[in-house]
């Protein structure tokens, strides 16, 4: 194949020649995550016939722990085959916020926020926290997250939309149970040659010192840029880099892919439900999870039930990813 591309007759057709390089691109390294697969396969067959000839704990341990990670390649993998969209293969921004309630649901939404951080950790994708906007008492007005893997915005689409948490709040002195809410947006993060025209006048451009906490993700500098686009009221902002040159670079292509995805998708409505908390509110959820008087995690699309309330909120969230994947792939059918 290789030979073949580098034939000067083959680029008198360029448009041809670059889809034939495209697609040869793609099969190379689908050939070599699976010679990867069995380099690695090979040596955890080798740990485990060491096993066999002596009682060690620790190698125990550890190709137990090999083998966990094996297994989530391999599932991980495989549910790319459910990943046909136009953005799927590609980055992703997830953007966290509160809905009505105040500090219950700014609490709530911080806790989703550290979820995402768990999960992006756990699957070993690279990340940057772009934005984070703490709460007065607790909790975060908005935080977020660009998500650099390869298929980030094809797995993580699944989680756009409204959670409900049912807890005893930590926040009421009497105890009672609260109904909190938060909504979820990721949208495909479009790199700056996408075709959206921005008019200077229609942008406030701020800057701002980044403050708050975040942990080892947020860069406190006095660089941070906030940019409204006025017509549509969306704001954005970064604060990940020291530069503000860079953050403001960043945060234009934020505001480009945002604008890039209502104008894909047609639905100008979604500016004002994304801007109004009202909107975020019972019925529109799709996942609850209870905290009280049990313990369930239930996602409404798929029906998928987890009782580990514990273990999702750390992070493990992918049965949900994959059950909605996969329904999703049946109903396109």
């Amino acid at each position: 194949m290789k030979k073949f591309l580098s034939s000067e007759d083959v680029w008198e057709d360029k448009e041809k020649a670059t889809e034939m390089k495209k697609r040869f691109s793609e099969v190379d390294k689908v050939l070599r995550t699976m010679r990867d697969f069995e380099r690695e396969l090979d040596d955890i067959g080798t740990g485990l016939t060491m096993l066999e000839e002596e009682d060690d704990n620790q190698l125990l341990s550890e190709m137990s722990a090999r083998l966990k990670r094996f297994s989530g390649k391999i599932e991980r993998e495989s549910l790319k085959r459910y990943m046909d969209g136009e953005y799927d293969k590609g980055p992703a921004l997830i953007t966290i916020s509160p809905g009505a309630g105040g500090t219950e649901s700014q609490d709530w939404a911080s806790m989703l926020f550290r979820m995402y951080i768990r999960y992006l950790e756990r699957e070993g994708f690279e990340f940057k926290l772009i934005s984070y906007q703490p709460a007065e008492e607790a909790g975060i007005k908005e935080a977020t997250i660009l998500v650099e893997e390869e298929y980030a915005y094809g797995y993580l689409s699944s989680e756009s939309g409204v959670h409900r948490l049912i807890r005893i709040s930590p926040f009421d002195a009497s105890h009672r149970r609260h109904t909190s809410f938060a909504a979820v947006s990721v949208i495909p993060y479009i790199e700056m040659d996408i075709d959206v025209e921005l008019d200077p006048g229609d942008l406030r451009v701020e800057t701002f010192r980044a403050s708050g906490p975040g942990g080892q993700h947020v860069n406190v500098t006095d660089s941070a840029v906030r940019i409204t686009h006025i017509p549509t009221g969306i704001v954005v902002s970064c604060q990940n880099e020291r530069s503000q040159h860079v953050n403001k670079a960043v945060a234009m292509n934020i505001l480009k892919s945002k604008l890039h995805q209502i104008e894909m998708e047609e639905i100008e409505g979604r500016i004002d439900s994304m801007r109004d908390k009202r909107s975020v509110k019972f019925g529109s959820q799709i996942r609850t999870y209870t905290l009280h008087p049990y313990r369930l995690v239930k996602d409404h699309r798929t029906g998928v039930e987890l009782t580990d309330t514990g273990e999702v909120l750390d992070g493990h969230i992918s049965p949900f990813i994959e059950a909605y994947l996969k329904a999703r792939s049946e109903k396109s059918k």
